[in-house]
C-alpha cells in the first residue's frame, strides 16, 4: 500500500489496568464493545507503518495525540 502512495498510520491504543477496568465493567452491559489482539495485528508492524503508542488513560488527550499524528504524517508525505 505505501509503495503506491497510501499513508498507513496504525495505532495501539494504551491503558492501565485500573482505567482498563473501569472502563471494562462499563461495558459489560453492552456486549458489542469488546476489542481484540491477534497474531495478526503483531505480524503488521513494519518499518513502514510502524505502530504509534497513543496513551488513552485521558481520552481528550488520546484523540489529541492521534489527530497530530495523522497531520504530520500527510505533511511529510506531501
Amino acid at each position: 500500500m505505501t509503495e503506491a502512495g497510501s499513508i498507513v498510520i496504525k495505532f495501539w491504543l494504551a491503558i492501565d489496568t485500573d482505567e482498563q477496568e473501569r472502563r471494562f465493567k462499563a461495558r459489560e452491559e453492552p456486549g458489542y464493545k469488546r476489542y481484540k489482539i491477534t497474531d495478526e495485528d503483531w505480524r503488521n508492524s513494519t518499518s513502514m507503518a510502524p505502530w504509534v503508542l497513543v496513551e488513552t488513560n485521558d481520552k481528550y488527550h488520546a484523540r489529541i495525540k492521534v489527530l497530530k499524528t495523522v497531520c504530520e504524517q500527510i505533511e511529510k508525505s506531501l
